[in-house]
């Protein structure tokens, strides 16, 4: 990382202690992923630590954007999605997003003193070389796999989520949310099938067990990430995305 400019400060969201050498900077990402075997909720580290970390760069950041997902919508019938659609999630982590969302929001419009432009970035599932491929040996082995095979996948490649995260960095307008999607939601059924075709494995079938996903079924419109943001996406489908990630996975 030194080789690339990029001089690492460890410290942990939920010790704010630890967060004391955060210098001050032109633009912050709060990019921060849950680790189940962390022993900390999924609460302590999107809010609790949001607060945190706010709280040390109180005045010491131009911009702030923080990543969100698309699991604040509980829309359950296939139905479109944008940032003006209500968010009245049905999961545990849709509810703890909506929250963080809230955390940051009152930080920096309710708080006039912060001269500081924010936005949230709700991006979808990101796939890409090791990510949303972990089914490839299932597919192989022949494995049923749960969830309802009809439901909608929202996907973003991790590439155009970089894309979007450096352009909202520069043309973010300030209080703004925007949905990270890439242009055509896909049924799992034809991602699985897809995916299986490509990698030479038997078509996919079903248990009809529960999923995490379950009861979350609708599609994002990506028009203000594009529009507001002049993000041009290279994988705009699964179609290329996919085989650019396979390609990669097999590389790496």
């Amino acid at each position: 990382m030194w080789s690339r400019g990029i001089t690492p400060i460890v410290g942990d969201v939920t010790d704010a202690d630890s967060l004391s050498n955060l210098p001050s900077c032109d633009v912050t990402l709060f990019a921060v992923g849950w680790d189940r075997t962390s022993g900390k909720s999924m609460r302590e580290v999107y809010v609790d630590g949001l607060h945190n970390v706010l709280s040390v760069l109180n005045g010491r950041t131009r911009r702030f954007v923080y990543i969100s997902s698309t699991s604040v919508y509980g829309q359950q019938a296939g139905e479109l999605v944008d940032e003006s659609s209500p968010c009245e999630p049905v999961r545990d982590n849709g509810k703890t997003c909506l929250d963080a969302e809230a955390v940051v929001w009152q930080h920096f419009l309710d708080n006039p003193e912060v001269a500081a432009t924010a936005n949230v970035l709700r991006l979808a599932g990101i796939y890409g070389p090791h990510r949303l491929l972990s089914r490839i040996d299932s597919l192989a082995a022949g494995k049923p796999l749960s969830g309802h095979p009809d439901a909608w996948l929202n996907l973003i490649h991790v590439d155009d989520a970089v894309s979007a995260v450096l352009a909202c960095a520069e043309l973010g307008r300030a209080g703004q949310t925007y949905l990270v999607s890439d242009t055509r939601p896909i049924r799992r059924r034809e991602y699985y099938s897809r995916l299986a075709s490509m990698v030479g494995a038997p078509q996919p079938c079903y248990s009809g067990a529960s999923t995490q996903a379950d009861g979350i079924n609708k599609r994002c419109v990506n028009a203000k990430l594009l529009s507001d943001l002049k993000v041009t996406l290279q994988f705009p489908t699964i179609e290329s995305g996919l085989s650019n990630a396979l390609a990669n996975h097999s590389a790496t």
